[in-house]
């Protein structure tokens, strides 16, 4: 009888958790990622959701880039991937700053592989234009640095390679593709590693590429959303795309107006969630930093860099934390 009563509350146990659990309770124990149709797999071809946060940009907000920080992110927010975004243009960006700003960015970047592998995390190393707005305007330099990426972290089976943020303005498809291949080569000549590519119009077009991908493996297309913004219209977009066999992944979204700041919406938040789950999209929150604005997950009053109460984030990062932490329940 005894038994039976076991068997019947494991049952239950089951039947209570989260439909997605099993994925996002993954963590870079899985192994090398492979993209398997729309989905992301692990070395042992199950499917896989990263679910994490994105840092702003490094050379804006360095500390938080620390060992204690990135087990926090693992251990208690429930994170199994960080994003290490290195803006190309924008305030010391690898392009605009000076030959000593590059080293201390790519030191930055070092750094972060080696906390988020330490801590059994994936790890995105990206791109991050923006002003630049087209990712060939500085090509020459995104091959240059990517070579030293792949080369770097070659041995390492937890990195995935984001190659071009938000192209924007007048960027076409056509744009993007002749410099993800004219990148990507450079990467693929070291490693298998997933990359993730952007799309026209911040990344928000996502289902126009359809038909029309590029010829590589373990390539993803990413969807960018701020959901105070970007409401049913936009998910209609990505479940297009997804429908038509584009394997999306949400490189980095915000509860905030498309601004970065303005009101917040949890309401419009969950409506993604619920469907990036439905279809396994991985998704990763901007942004781990306490700039003054509605979309960064810290407060901005609070200095510390690790050794976060939930008390210490904003609304936005209240609602990513308690995300995140479903995964454990």
């Amino acid at each position: 009888m005894k038994k039976i009563l076991l068997i019947l509350a494991a049952i239950a146990l089951a039947l209570s958790l989260p439909k997605n659990a099993y994925a996002a309770d993954k963590d870079a124990t899985s192994g090398a990622l492979k993209v398997d149709g729309i989905y992301l797999t692990d070395e042992n071809n199950e499917k896989i959701q990263l679910k994490g946060v994105s840092t702003h940009g490094l050379a804006w907000f360095p500390d938080y880039v620390n060992n204690s920080m990135f087990k926090e992110l693992h251990d208690k927010w429930g994170a199994n991937v960080v994003r290490l975004a290195m803006y190309s243009a924008e305030y010391n960006g690898y392009c605009t700053g000076d030959s000593a700003n590059r080293t201390q960015l790519k030191k930055l970047i070092k750094r972060g592989v080696k906390y988020a592998s330490d801590n059994d995390m994936y790890v995105i190393i990206d791109w991050h234009i923006l002003s630049d707005s087209n990712p060939l305007t500085y090509k020459k330099s995104a091959k240059s640095f990517f070579k030293w990426a792949a080369k770097s972290f070659k041995d390492y089976d937890n990195v995935i390679y984001e190659i071009c943020n938000e192209p924007n303005g007048n960027t076409t498809w056509s744009d993007i593709k002749k410099y993800a291949d004219y990148v990507i080569p450079t990467i693929r000549s070291y490693t298998d590693a997933v990359i993730l590519v952007g799309t026209p119009t911040w990344s928000q077009d996502v289902d126009t590429i359809s038909g029309d991908l590029l010829d590589y493996d373990n390539i993803m297309y990413t969807m960018h959303f701020y959901a105070a913004t970007h409401k049913s219209t936009y998910r209609k977009k990505m479940l297009s795309a997804l429908k038509a066999g584009v394997p999306v992944f949400v490189s980095e979204f915000g509860l905030s107006e498309s601004s970065g700041n303005g009101s917040v919406s949890t309401s419009q938040a969950n409506k993604w969630a619920n469907l990036m789950d439905k279809y396994n999209v991985s998704y990763v929150c901007w942004s781990l930093s306490n700039k003054n604005e509605s979309s960064a997950l810290i407060k901005s009053t609070v200095t510390k860099t690790s050794g976060l109460k939930r008390s210490n984030l904003t609304k936005a990062g209240k609602w990513i934390f308690d995300k995140l932490n479903q995964s454990d329940t």
